[in-house]
């Protein structure tokens, strides 16, 4: 069962096995969305990951490909070797951090931005003869994005603008976002400003939402190279009958 963290496209995963016995181990990883270039001082970054478990924790970091599509970011089953990270595997004790190195080994002249999520596995534990119970095994997903030298700054502007229902059965703003550019960029590091106007042309809804506003309640919202994105807002508004206005201000050179 894959649990999809808030659009920032970082994801735990769960897996029961009947494999040991005990409290499974529990871990933080940070952080969960990694900035890279394609060259110079910018090409590595850490990532920490605590075990706040009782027991040594065995982790596997893991390097895939992703799949950008209108509703998100997405891990694909296709490893890569773009990143090295140092070291592959390691044993945490107990209450103790291992700091792994990543580092963009790929080809440091592409014209576009590249993606890939880092899997942050636990492996099991070898049980002792005989015995057999069920543990819980946690894997992190860090995205990694590493901007193309060549590309430019990101370019995001607001396509479209609707009226949506959301799981809750409300209705509320979305918009969908194209990113001109060849480099990726997050609607976080904008303001927005979201007003609706009824059937009749009243405006009856307008808020605005800062940087962090956008964090806690859309996530980072990454839009990938020359892609187009859409974000459901927790904005409610009147019935489809109206019109909503999305407005996505950036700061300059983003």
């Amino acid at each position: 069962m894959r649990l999809s963290l808030r659009n920032i496209g970082a994801a735990l995963a769960i897996t029961g096995l009947f494999l040991v016995s005990g409290p499974a181990a529990a871990m933080t990883v940070q952080p969960v969305v990694v900035d890279l270039r394609m060259a110079g001082r910018e090409m590595s970054a850490p990532v920490r990951v605590e075990n706040n478990g009782p027991n040594p924790l065995p982790v596997e970091i893991r390097v895939v490909e992703t799949d950008i599509t209108p509703d998100g970011v997405k891990a694909s089953d296709r490893r890569s070797e773009d990143l090295l990270v140092f070291p592959p595997q390691a044993i945490i004790p107990p209450g103790e951090t291992q700091v792994f190195r990543l580092q963009y080994v790929g080809e440091p002249g592409s014209d576009r931005s590249k993606h890939y999520y880092v899997e942050v596995a636990q492996l099991p534990v070898e049980l002792p003869e005989g015995q057999s119970a069920i543990q819980i095994l946690y894997n992190f997903q860090v995205m990694v994005n590493v901007a193309s030298i060549s590309a430019g700054a990101p370019d995001l502007k607001v396509e479209s603008a609707e009226v949506a229902t959301n799981a809750d059965g409300k209705t509320v703003a979305a918009f969908t976002v194209r990113n001109a550019s060849l480099n990726y960029g997050y609607i976080s590091t904008g303001s927005l400003k979201v007003s609706y106007k009824d059937a009749s042309g009243k405006e009856t809804v307008s808020k605005s939402l800062s940087s962090n506003d956008i964090q806690q309640s859309i996530g980072f919202g990454m839009v990938g190279p020359g892609a187009t994105r859409r974000f459901v807002t927790p904005i409610e508004v009147g019935p489809a009958g109206g019109t909503v206005k999305v407005v996505l201000s950036m700061p300059r050179g983003n």
